[in-house]
């Protein structure tokens, strides 16, 4: 089955995937800068996703899953407030007092198994820096207690990764209307698992208490993939990354 993507700007219920400049920040390149320009610009940005790749081995490496959500959260923090690439507006980041975190909840830590045993789905997704981007549906992610499930998508361009993102019933209240991801591991958003290397088959760790916003939530210049239908929750998950009153820029 392959899907299409749709535009974002339709509503915070449109599905699929949107058109994205970076799930990160990572502005386009003016053509009329010049290369030194440009390649300070790529030094920030692989400074950034270094921070990111860091902060989240720290998340891994924490045996306390409520110490590796203050670190996240205190991690991400920091880089929202001083790095250079930050999503959020430059006009914003004097008054920045931090990302509003829901209170970690020890009920929303799963570590599932990833069902690889479904229909192959395929996603082209638009991009304003990178053409076409695919993704196939690598398996499923099923939340216990009837809680749903998630798609796990594989990024088929140079350098693949895991992204899940999810849409549940919070969005467009305490959390961004086009949804939150949980991982993305080709910007380092990744918190674990195991793999058995024999089968191929393996468990993720799937802790909704650390879903965050996608660049486009801070800043209505940002474009962003959106959740498609495979990845949306019929109930409030009140965890992880929250908005703050009134939102970033309403």
């Amino acid at each position: 089955m392959r899907i299409r993507a749709v535009d974002p700007h339709v509503g915070s219920t449109s599905l699929g995937m949107a058109a994205s400049c970076e799930a990160d920040p990572a502005r386009v390149v003016d053509k009329n800068r010049t290369t030194d320009q440009a390649a300070r610009m790529s030094l920030t940005l692989l400074g950034w996703r270094r921070r990111v790749a860091d902060l989240y081995r720290l998340v891994q490496a924490e045996p306390e899953p409520v110490t590796a959500h203050v670190l996240w959260s205190a991690g991400r923090d920091a880089l929202f407030a001083h790095h250079p690439d930050s999503p959020l507006p430059v006009t914003r980041r004097p008054e920045f007092d931090g990302l509003p975190v829901a209170p970690y909840d020890a009920s929303l830590r799963f570590e599932l198994p990833l069902d690889p045993d479904v229909p192959p789905m395929h996603l082209d997704v638009p991009t304003a820096t990178d053409g076409v981007v695919p993704f196939d549906r690598l398996g499923v992610l099923r939340l216990p207690d009837g809680r749903g499930a998630l798609s796990a998508w594989w990024l088929g361009s140079y350098g693949g990764g895991l992204f899940v993102p999810v849409r549940d019933a919070s969005a467009g209240s305490t959390s961004y209307g086009g949804g939150r991801y949980l991982l993305d591991t080709v910007k380092g958003a990744d918190l674990g698992g195991d793999v058995d290397l024999a089968t191929g088959r393996g468990v993720l760790v799937v802790d909704l208490n650390f879903l965050y916003h996608p660049s486009c939530a801070y800043d209505a210049a940002w474009a962003c993939p959106l959740p498609p239908p495979g990845n949306l929750l019929d109930w409030a998950v009140e965890a992880g990354e929250q908005l703050p009153p009134g939102g970033w820029y309403g």
